[in-house]
């Protein structure tokens, strides 16, 4: 009885990670249909990650007033609104480019507020149900990546169909049902430093939040590697993958595919290693794990001329993949205090997925400016020269254990990139 409210939790963000999944694909294959622009593509993507960045690196002392769970269950339900009404004016011939990232802007914004709420929630909730936290964060993990199975396939399906407006409209729904989910049947949890964190001001809490994050060099390497990696996936996942569909390949079910089979390898690897997560050394899984799961998926859209070789190495890469979340989820969990978590996790979200706007916008000019093959080249070996770094310093093996000074489990008490998140 008492991990009902994970299982709910862990619902919500199913029902909702599946919609933002479907969207994934939807957006920007709507956005190149409308626009027949890959630039614009790249805005789109630029526009919603841009305030979603700022909301999470600022977003922190506001979360801590406002409650965590209250500011999730408002920022599902107000994406739902503004996520809806870009079908609706499309279909009245009313979505101008303007509108349309507009719009999409205010999800940007609406969901940095909001995934940093569930990240903080989730540690709270999981210290309820009694489950160990790396286990816990690797279930988390997997789900998000049962979650793109399902959906990036569905997705493409349905806009070959359909079309992707109806996709966006169903990512809307996705976010209204998690939102109710939250509110309903997630129990509170009480807030153990509020007292604290009613009474600080925002500006001293924000650089409270950074100058742990400045002085723990492990955490903050975490950061700055995931900026640039990040900086890259977006640019895959959001122009290049797209592209390469749409031009060489000519079919969103090809994109579809290639998300598809990333994400059976990813929860393959995720369910083994959810059973041996508390056992395994965490340093080498992740490092060897990020190395084979990163530069090899670009260049392989570069250089193969059959479709199953680049469906064989997405697959390799989402296997490879699958530990390197739930190790980051546990390490950030187990090194940052209870009343620091929403401010330097947001923080650490910020500056890590601060390179997804920037990385959605250099790709669209990129495929503009020198072809797609002489991007994904470019991307994939900025990739390469970050997941090789961990290897040479000493610092990423502080991984294999806890902090000697702080609990392990505050409180038994994540990243996506993906990180997610949502």
């Amino acid at each position: 009885m008492k991990r009902q409210g994970l299982i709910a939790l862990l619902t919500a963000e199913v029902v909702s990670l599946v919609g933002s999944r479907m969207s994934m694909i939807a957006l920007p294959w709507f956005t190149l249909v409308t626009t027949g622009s890959a630039a614009r593509t790249g805005i789109v993507a630029f526009v919603e990650m841009l305030p979603y960045v700022l909301a999470c690196g600022l977003g922190g002392p506001l979360l801590d007033r406002l409650g965590h769970r209250r500011v999730s269950v408002a920022a599902d339900l107000g994406s739902a609104a503004a996520l809806i009404a870009v079908p609706v004016l499309h279909a009245g011939g009313q979505l101008h480019f303007g509108v349309l990232i507009t719009l999409i802007g205010v999800v940007g914004l609406l969901r940095g507020l909001g995934d940093t709420a569930k990240r903080v929630v989730f540690p709270e909730t999981v210290a309820a149900s009694g489950m160990e936290l790396t286990r816990a964060t690797s279930l988390h993990d997997g789900l998000g990546r049962l979650a793109t199975l399902l959906g990036a396939p569905l997705a493409s399906v349905l806009i070959a169909t359909l079309d992707a407006s109806t996709v966006l409209a169903i990512d809307a729904a996705t976010f209204l049902v998690a939102g109710v989910i939250v509110a309903f049947l997630v129990p509170g949890v009480r807030r153990v430093v509020a007292a604290v964190t009613d009474r600080e001001a925002y500006l001293p809490a924000l650089r409270a939040g950074l100058a742990f994050l400045r002085r723990d060099r492990l955490m903050l390497g975490i950061t700055l590697l995931l900026f640039v990696t990040n900086l890259a996936d977006a640019a895959y996942g959001t122009v290049l993958a797209p592209f390469w569909a749409n031009d060489v390949i000519g079919s969103p079910v090809a994109l579809g595919a290639l998300s598809g089979v990333f994400a059976v390898g990813a929860v393959l690897g995720n369910v083994v290693f959810t059973a041996i997560a508390p056992r395994v050394p965490r340093f080498a899984v992740f490092a060897v794990g990020f190395l084979i799961a990163g530069a090899p998926r670009f260049a392989i859209l570069s250089v193969a001329d059959a479709l199953w070789i680049v469906y064989v190495v997405s697959f390799v890469a989402g296997v490879s993949i699958s530990a390197v979340n739930p190790i980051l989820g546990a390490v950030s969990y187990e090194r940052v205090p209870e009343h620091l978590r929403a401010r330097v996790l947001g923080l650490g979200q910020a500056i890590g997925w601060g390179g997804m706007p920037l990385g959605s916008l250099l790709a669209g000019w990129a495929v503009q400016g020198f072809g797609l093959n002489a991007a994904l080249l470019i991307f994939g070996g900025a990739y390469l020269a970050v997941t090789v770094l961990p290897f040479v310093s000493p610092t990423w093996r502080q991984m294999n254990r806890p902090p000697a000074a702080q609990n392990p489990a505050p409180a038994a008490s994540a990243v996506d990139p993906a990180g997610v998140s949502r």
